[in-house]
């Protein structure tokens, strides 16, 4: 599933390519993927300008020159592809859609602008959905309610993550980050890197956490997620940004995928193993499992 870093690098290359773009047809394929009134459809979606991207965790909404807006969410397969004869980009689940002909048999909805541009929404496995709604409404969908703050935004601040945590005290410190109540968008590449920059255990208990080791926890996640977007996220096969780049974070992650190779900071060798019902990365050395 693409992570936040990757749903943020979708958010800054389309705010650059389609934002001011007027909508002049949509077509899908699937109705799980577009489920939306035709009235509406035809009455403030078509003809309708894009004003703004924005990004909630891991969910985009594409703001409309009139009281709605499309709500995407990539889910677990999902894409975004903007092809135009000036412009290609594409982001999400990284298969050969990203950069082959289409639309091809993953795509579920296209959006064609006026000056003949188009964005494709590709998803394998049917699970994401993009959703017209009134402004006014987002903030009352059940995961904006209880989804946690955004570790990017200023106002993300170690005392904040603490406060967070106090929340799920019994769970092991890898399985509350993953909870997507304590904090927005991490997902499990990122919750290995930080853990591994913190040298703290996943398995660890977040009630057993020291203020200070909350605070060196904080300093990774912020660090990690912010190298990530300078490298344009983790995806890294057939993904191009708006700059028709490729994403490069995972050349710099220290445990993600480096099982049986030598620890960057040690030399032990990296192990995966399973937290939280997840594969997980660590060097046993430099992060010690809690003592029963």
């Amino acid at each position: 599933m693409p992570e936040l870093p990757e749903v943020e690098t979708i958010r800054r290359g389309l705010d650059q390519l389609i934002v001011g773009k007027e909508i002049s047809k949509v077509s899908f394929d699937w109705t799980k993927s577009f489920p939306n009134d035709e009235q509406q459809v035809s009455a403030f979606l078509l003809g309708a300008k894009i004003q703004q991207v924005r990004r909630r965790a891991k969910v985009l909404i594409i703001d409309l020159d009139n009281e709605y807006s499309l709500i995407i969410h990539l889910k677990m397969t999902g894409q975004l592809v903007y092809r135009s004869v000036a412009a290609n980009f594409g982001a999400g689940h990284p298969n050969d859609s990203l950069i082959g002909q289409l639309p091809d048999k993953s795509t579920r909805v296209v959006l064609q602008f006026s000056d003949n541009s188009r964005l494709f929404f590709n998803d394998q496995r049917k699970f994401g959905w993009m959703r017209l709604m009134p402004k006014i409404e987002i903030s009352n969908i059940d995961f904006f309610k209880t989804v946690g703050p955004e570790p990017l935004e200023p106002s993300f601040t170690w005392q904040v993550l603490r406060r967070q945590l106090e929340k799920r005290k019994k769970l092991k410190i890898k399985a509350a980050l993953l909870d997507q109540t304590v904090l927005a968008g991490i997902g499990n590449i990122y919750a290995d890197e930080s853990l591994w920059g913190a040298k703290l255990h996943p398995e660890t208990l977040v009630i057993s956490l020291t203020a200070r080791q909350i605070h060196k926890l904080y300093d990774e996640i912020v660090f990690v997620l912010k190298l990530s977007l300078d490298k344009g996220g983790s995806t890294d096969k057939n993904y191009v940004n708006h700059e028709g780049k490729k994403g490069s974070y995972l050349e710099f992650a220290k445990v993600f995928r480096r099982e049986n190779e030598p620890c960057p900071r040690c030399g032990h060798d990296i192990q995966k193993i399973r937290v939280a019902g997840r594969g997980t990365h660590i060097c046993p050395h430099c992060q010690k499992k809690p003592s029963d």
